[in-house]
């Protein structure tokens, strides 16, 4: 049914968990796998009184950034290898991950999003919003939500 589903991690122990499961539907789909990693932008700079200073530069940031990608890609690849599923890795820019995940889905052909949820009710909810409800809320591609 499904022949390529990305897959969002973060890197987290609840996305680590997440990984490990869509592994095992990819695996019993026949399905090959793209991880996605949403890479923050350098922040922006304010000044002013009160103003915290970052000494980090736009580069050393995007090193910093690319740094963390390969690693939690690394890792998800890994765990594909171990599991016996065919893997790809993708990784943007991106300061609104949503966007970013749908971009990668549309982009590398999937037809499926494996995502996690991180089950938040009520004003935590609200206030954090969901990356998972902003990507049910904005793709065509059919999204599978793991709690």
């Amino acid at each position: 049914m499904f022949k390529h589903i990305l897959v969002p991690t973060d890197g987290s122990d609840f996305s680590t968990t997440t990984v490990r499961r869509a592994l095992s539907f990819a695996k019993e789909a026949g399905a090959k796998v793209t991880f996605y990693f949403a890479k923050p932008d350098y922040p922006i700079a304010f000044y002013g009184e009160g103003a915290l200073i970052d000494p980090t530069t736009p580069e050393k940031f995007a090193e910093m950034a690319d740094t963390q990608a390969t690693r939690i890609l690394s890792d998800a690849e890994s765990l594909a290898k171990e599991a016996g599923v065919e893997s790809a890795v993708a990784s943007t820019v991106s300061d609104i991950p949503y966007l970013g995940i749908i971009a990668a889905a549309e982009s590398s052909g999937c037809d499926l999003i494996f995502m996690a949820s991180h089950g938040r009710k009520g004003l935590a909810a609200l206030l954090l919003g969901s990356e998972t409800q902003k990507v049910l809320t904005h793709t065509k591609i059919p999204v599978l939500v793991y709690r």
